[in-house]
């Protein structure tokens, strides 16, 4: 399991989600004395917030490419987040 102690706001997208994937695990095995189950579960919940944090900020950067006429790519524009 990773490092419960790293600051969640300092992971990068793929620790966290290797991270939730495991508490998910964890408490679906239903083995998780009910304190631990309470913190994990806490811990959870920050990760899944700093997962969708950081597909914003990805989303964000996206750009739809813009098509000529003639259907070839003539550029890009940012993309429409609405």
């Amino acid at each position: 399991m990773a490092d419960t102690n790293t600051d969640v706001k300092k992971l990068p997208f793929e620790r966290a989600i290797e991270e939730l994937e495991s508490i998910v695990k964890r408490l679906e095995e239903g083995k998780v004395p009910l304190e631990e189950s309470v913190a994990i579960y806490e811990r959870g919940e920050a990760l899944k917030g700093r997962c969708e944090e950081l597909l914003r900020q990805a989303e964000a950067r996206v750009e739809k490419i813009t098509l000529d006429a003639s259907g070839k790519p003539s550029g890009s524009e940012p993309l429409d987040v609405d």
